[in-house]
């Protein structure tokens, strides 16, 4: 498992060059059909063009308009201009999705898992030979620099197809049960058919990996919405998928709006297992539809507010690398975030000093401007909305040790924004912020740590700092959180299942875990 810093250390792939670099379609497959919407060139001032983007609705492996006709802007979040129209999926077009997937679950249910398992192989290596073009493009529509999009997010992705992957002929299949003479007693495990999915616009690409490499490999096909925010690298996606050779219907991907496909997808009586990705306030609403309408099961990974524990005895230099890592990285838009920093007292001074000339450090710029930390957050509501946070912590009268204010005047670019001397009822402190603010408070003993830590509606994630084992072992035990880094923040692998406590979610993503999530269990009895 590669930690983030070692990542992000990665030479550029798709560094900026002289010459216009130049991204080209390739398309030679097995299943290929002609699409009904052609793809578009795209210019960007940096110098790259992208061709053959898709931006119509990949439904049986083609790019269709919408049945409505309706399409919607994707805007680039350095300057907040129009990048694309894309068509927008409603009520409509998930039906035909889930038709199409329904007569694909026929032919796919055939496919033996080592099958499956070879397309899978073969897509991860697709997105593999074509990662630049891919982290080029996410970077364009989402905002995070490009060299995190490229080395980071593009190489998870790579990670968790070829895991799933291989994945697909090691399930556990069902067992024989010894019952009694004269009985026989089997189970079987089975896919659940046509499967729902709703991602995030924060990690575009890898949500779609997170959620159907496991769903491919247990034998489902799937039916998935992106975010409005940031739908081109999924359909440049698709491309991929058709020349790796799936069968038409087993992935389809719709660009649209929660309240309408979304919704559609949430309620669909075809639809049998539901995988959401996004904000608390709307797992809530998706799991009312989804008990209104087939009681379809459902598993969420939904928000945080991640505490941050630094003891006396950490070692600073790699506290302050975690606690940058923590709130800085992908614009401290990401669910597990640390922005929650507990300092022990004998180091609070230090630390604290430490942590503010970091801030003045982090560079943030222009999405394609190398060695960028940061970029600008992903659009005007999200902008709004993190500048509001920066505002209420200073009416409630927080401290603001770095930052608390925009960058220019144009795009969405905020500096990274360091709180001190914060009470339990302010805004910043309990809710979810989804941008580049940290607030830093102090403690005395470990009970304290542990207390303020859980003090939360949240438990998707938390870390700890200390060179005590027998600290990290009782902290982390006693922590009300998915997942506990030790000595790191943002540590992942595609073997290691991820998810949430209380309020921040249902189920797991990655690892074995995430085989049975799309997964049921039915049992045989044979009379011999």
């Amino acid at each position: 498992m590669k930690p983030l810093r070692s990542l992000l250390a990665q030479p550029l792939r798709a560094s900026r060059t002289a010459q216009p670099l130049r991204f080209l379609a390739k398309s030679t497959h097995a299943y290929s059909t002609t699409s009904k919407v052609n793809g578009i060139t795209l210019r960007h001032p940096s110098g790259r063009v992208f061709e053959n983007v898709p931006t119509g609705l990949f439904i049986n492996n083609e790019f269709v308009a919408s049945k409505s006709g309706k399409t919607f802007e994707t805007y680039d979040p350095n300057n907040g201009k129009p990048i694309a129209s894309v068509f927008e999926a409603g009520a409509d077009d998930v039906n035909a999705a889930v038709e199409a997937a329904k007569k694909a679950f026929i032919v796919w249910s055939k496919f033996s898992p080592a099958k499956r398992g070879d397309l899978m192989y073969k897509l991860a290596t697709l997105i593999k030979r074509d990662q630049a073009e891919l982290g080029a493009l996410e970077a364009y529509d989402n905002g995070k620099p490009v060299g995190q999009a490229t080395n980071v997010d593009l190489s998870l992705v790579i990670e968790h197809f070829k895991y799933f992957a291989g994945f697909a002929d090691k399930m556990d299949y069902g067992r024989g049960i010894n019952v009694r003479e004269g009985i026989h007693a089997y189970t079987r495990v089975e896919p659940y058919g046509v499967v729902g999915q709703i991602t995030p616009w924060n990690f575009p690409l890898l949500m779609v990996a997170w959620k159907i490499a496991p769903a491919l490999a247990a034998g489902n096909v799937c039916v998935l919405k992106t975010s409005e925010k940031t739908p081109l690298s999924a359909l440049k996606l698709c491309q991929l998928i058709v020349e790796a050779g799936f069968p038409p219907g087993v992935v389809n991907i719709l660009s649209g709006f929660g309240p309408t496909a979304g919704d559609a997808i949430a309620r669909h009586m075809d639809i049998h297992k539901l995988s959401f990705t996004g904000s608390t306030a709307t797992g809530r609403k998706i799991m009312a539809a989804a008990a209104e309408s087939n009681l379809k099961k459902v598993s969420l990974e939904l928000g945080g507010k991640s505490p941050n524990i630094v003891f006396d005895d950490a070692d600073l230099d790699d506290a302050i690398a975690s606690a940058r890592a923590g709130y800085v990285f992908n614009q401290g838009q990401v669910c597990c975030a640390g922005t929650r920093l507990f300092v022990q007292d004998g180091i609070y001074n230090e630390f604290m000093a430490r942590l503010k000339a970091d801030a003045a450090e982090v560079k943030v710029g222009h999405t394609f401007k190398n060695g960028m930390d940061m970029g600008p957050l992903v659009d005007k509501l999200q902008f709004e909305k993190v500048m509001g946070f920066f505002e209420e912590g200073k009416k409630e009268g927080a401290t603001v040790e770095f930052g608390g204010e925009r960058i220019g005047t144009e795009g969405y670019y905020v500096k990274p924004t360091i709180f001190s001397n914060v009470k339990r009822d302010m805004k910043i402190v309990k809710e979810e912020v989804f941008g580049p603010l940290v607030v830093v408070e102090n403690f005395k003993t470990i009970e304290e740590a542990i207390k303020k830590a859980n003090d939360s509606e949240y438990g998707l994630a938390a870390s700890i700092h200390t060179t005590n084992i027998s600290t990290y072992i009782k902290v982390a035990n006693a922590l009300q959180a998915g997942t506990v880094w030790v000595n790191t923040h943002n540590a992942f692998n595609a073997a290691v299942p991820f998810g949430g406590y209380k309020s921040s979610g249902i189920g797991r993503d990655g690892g074995a875990e995430a085989i049975k999530e799309y997964t049921q269990v039915k049992a045989v009895f044979v009379r011999v």
